[in-house]
């Protein structure tokens, strides 16, 4: 009786394992073949990420830089006080809507 138990015990963890790893996805290893359905997923995301990050990249001394002349330094100027200001708005906004909820809570 005991070895039948650890024969099925045994099949049971074979079959589980043998499971486990069929479910696994499976990485692309050549250029070729395509990736795992989340694989591809996680790329268009890290890919989207990088992108928004590269276009907050865009700082006041980079457009100093790139400007020539003295227009396109006061433009540069207005353009990052004008996202400061909008910045500080949306802040107090923010502060304004959050006195009212706790003050309807009260």
């Amino acid at each position: 009786m005991r070895k039948m138990i650890a024969l099925l015990v045994s099949i049971a963890f074979s079959l589980a394992v043998a499971g486990f790893a069929v479910a696994q996805p499976k990485p692309a290893t050549e250029t070729g073949k395509a990736a795992a359905p989340g694989q591809d997923v996680k790329k268009e995301q890290m890919e989207k990420k990088a992108e928004k990050k590269a276009e907050k990249k865009e700082t006041k001394a980079d457009c100093l830089k790139a400007a020539k002349d003295d227009a396109a330094k006061a433009e540069c100027e207005k353009k990052f006080v004008a996202k400061k200001a909008e910045k500080k708005e949306a802040k107090a906004e923010k502060k304004d809507a959050t006195a009212e909820k706790k003050d309807a809570k009260k």
